[in-house]
């Protein structure tokens, strides 16, 4: 029998009824609603769903944190044929319209009055949009607009056409095959329109069951459920897999309790991007600055212990007994409670992607006990192309590609996949379809890279976004833009950093300071300052920053091939790159064509050879509000060394 989403919850009802499939916390109770339950709900959602006029083919969108009933309502969709399509909850209602134009989106199902509110904004701009389904009712009282109803009303005449049509539910499931079309996820659309990436129930379900053998995952794992559902990671790791596996999915109470829920649950099977595992480190390393003297003492000692013997013992490599017996004690000390204050004391299987990570922070997570490992995927790719087996993790690859995956490279260095995986197709956009996948099934990943002598993939950069530098002492000299970026993004201080460089005489770079940990920084040295624009400002930032840019400097001149990439001026910018002000993607990709063209005075002052720039940007604040940010941007240049010359 075909498998579809829908069969394998029915399945695991029917196998494990009382058995938890989805937990919420409200009020700060966990509230648990188990597999026979689920599939209950998701009946009277289908037939509701039915009632309301969705049918075989069409959308819903939906919207809003991880949500239990926003779940059932994706499986209740694919029961009938329908196609959810998840959208990014933080986005302004503005990013919404061609979306639910494109996808002809006439049904939604959002979780608040935040996400019903953009909703009726753009009603003007999307007049099919008929039918708005609410999770949460708070603020919704007096709401009495055209279409908008509660879920629990949607239950309720679901529930009612259950009693009276019983056979409905079960026929539209049959009806299912598995190379329908599951789901719809719109790429962050980094240089104009998203894309509709279109999967079926086949090349999401293969995805998820190949990575669940290569780690032998069970239905004993809980995960927690915290990033956006419209992101195909998340989508996979608490949608895809947790039908396939079977596990438990928990969703935390919001946003600001995620560290609080993430000790209470205590994952087994967990997935952060990099910036989540760099915000975890900075805070520990903040509190341990402001710990007492013999702590930072016992600290400095057992790290620097974990740091010789913890990866070793990780990848299962002969460790002395003495080793062995102070990294016991050193975990009885401070890995056991350190593993356990970040919430990540029962996980056994930790992966990042996104971004490269540093290897200071992959490192240090693997020494005190956490299996952490990197993968490499997309959205057209289902995620899972490549992943690091146990005991060959290394933070300058993503791994092995695993169970029915080929990769080739192109003439242009260009990685191509070939995958059960890889989606249907864009969708309305044969075109774009057209350029990534190829007559033979194979896919233009856009990344540049190679495969090592260990048979791992290592990633360089963005294909398109490896320039050259034109004149100067690296005339001819690879530029690696992210790379770049990346090296400098390792370190705690750095959040964000925008590298520039082709067609140039040399590499020049915006840097976003990482407000926390320099605020830290600057208050234990007593250096006062009034809020992000006056710290980046401040001279003993600059010279902080200065450090962090020749370190990736010397770093980078020890690689023959982009010892041209070195940061000759860099400047620190007076705000923080901004979702909502153009600057980011919903998924913090920068978006380099926008940035150049929003700060090109900036630019020429950095090549101009000028010390300083005066700008003022404009900027969206939380509220909605409209405003500017002024300042005099100081700019420094930066110490590049000799390439070293690489061995005959």
């Amino acid at each position: 029998m075909d498998a579809t989403f829908p069969r394998l919850l029915l399945a695991h009802a029917a196998e494990r009824p009382d058995a938890p499939a989805l937990r919420e916390k409200e009020y700060g109770i966990w509230q648990t609603l188990s597999w026979s339950q689920l599939a209950v709900l998701v009946r009277e959602l289908a037939h509701g769903l039915a009632l309301a006029g969705l049918q075989r083919g069409q959308h819903l969108i939906v919207v809003g944190e991880n949500r239990p009933r926003l779940s059932a309502a994706m499986l209740a969709a694919q029961s009938l044929g329908a196609i959810p399509v998840p959208l990014y909850q933080d986005a302004v209602a503005a990013e919404f319209v061609f979306p639910i134009n494109n996808a002809e989106v006439a049904f939604a199902v959002v979780e608040d009055q935040e996400q019903v509110d953009k909703m009726l904004e753009l009603r003007e701009h999307c007049p099919q949009l008929r039918h708005i389904w609410f999770d949460d009712p708070r603020g919704l009282r007096s709401y009495q607009e055209m279409g908008l109803r509660s879920l629990d009303e949607l239950c309720e005449r679901g529930r009612h056409d259950a009693l009276a049509r019983p056979g409905f539910f079960a026929a539209e499931v049959a009806q299912g095959l598995s190379h329908d079309v599951a789901a719809m996820f719109f790429t962050s659309g980094t240089t104009g329109n998203p894309k509709g990436v279109v999967h079926t129930h086949a090349s999401l379900i293969d995805r998820a069951q190949a990575g669940a053998r290569f780690d032998r995952l069970s239905h004993e794992e809980e995960v927690l459920a915290y990033l956006p559902p419209a992101w195909i990671g998340q989508n996979i790791f608490s949608y895809a897999q947790w039908l396939a596996c079977g596990y438990v999915v928990n969703c935390p109470e919001s946003t600001s309790t995620v560290s609080i829920d993430l000790k209470e649950i205590g994952p087994s099977y967990y997935f952060a991007p990099p910036r989540v595992f760099e915000g975890l480190l900075t805070s520990v390393m903040i509190r341990m600055e402001d710990a007492s003297r013999p702590k930072r003492w016992l600290f400095a000692r057992c790290m620097a212990l974990a740091r010789r013997v913890g990866p070793a013992l990780m990848d299962g490599r002969p460790v002395g007994l003495l080793d062995q017996l102070k990294y016991q004690l050193g975990d009885l000390l401070i890995y056991g409670p350190l593993r356990n204050s970040l919430g990540l004391s029962r996980v056994r299987v930790a992966y990042t992607a996104g971004e490269a990570i540093g290897p200071d922070l992959f490192s240090f997570y693997r020494s005190i006990g956490i299996n952490l490992k990197q993968l490499y995927g997309s959205t057209e790719t289902a995620v899972f192309v490549c992943l690091q087996p146990d005991h060959e993790a290394r933070a300058d690859t993503v791994g092995v590609p695993i169970e029915g995956v080929e990769i080739k490279l192109a003439e242009s260095g260009e990685i191509l996949v070939k995958s059960p995986g890889l989606l249907k197709g864009y969708y309305k956009n044969e075109a774009a379809t057209a350029e990534v996948l190829t007559p033979e099934g194979w896919f233009h990943t856009g990344d540049a890279g190679f495969i090592d002598a260990h048979g791992h993939l290592k990633i360089i950069d963005r294909a398109k976004d490896v320039g050259r530098l034109r004149g100067g002492a690296f005339d001819g000299a690879m530029f690696a833009p992210k790379y770049v970026e990346n090296k400098l993004k390792f370190f705690a201080h750095i959040k964000e950093a925008v590298a520039f460089g082709d067609g140039r005489d040399r590499v020049c770079a915006f840097i976003n300071i990482d407000f926390d940990a320099v605020g830290n920084w600057a208050e234990r040295r007593n250096l006062p300052y009034a809020g992000y624009t006056d710290l980046a400002q401040k001279p003993e930032v600059y010279e902080l920053i200065r450090d962090c840019v020749q370190q990736v400097n010397a770093d980078l001149a020890q690689d023959a091939l982009l010892a041209g990439s070195q940061i000759s001026r860099y400047l620190i910018l007076h705000k923080e790159l901004d979702a909502d002000d153009g600057e980011l993607t919903r998924t913090r990709k920068v978006r380099r064509g926008a940035i150049a063209e929003k700060y090109a005075v900036l630019i020429e002052a950095l090549y101009a050879g000028r010390s300083s720039q005066y700008i003022e940007t404009a900027v969206k604040f939380e509220d909605g509000r409209s405003g500017k940010v002024a300042a005099d941007l100081r700019i420094n240049d930066a110490q590049t060394f000799a390439a070293v010359k690489s061995a005959a």
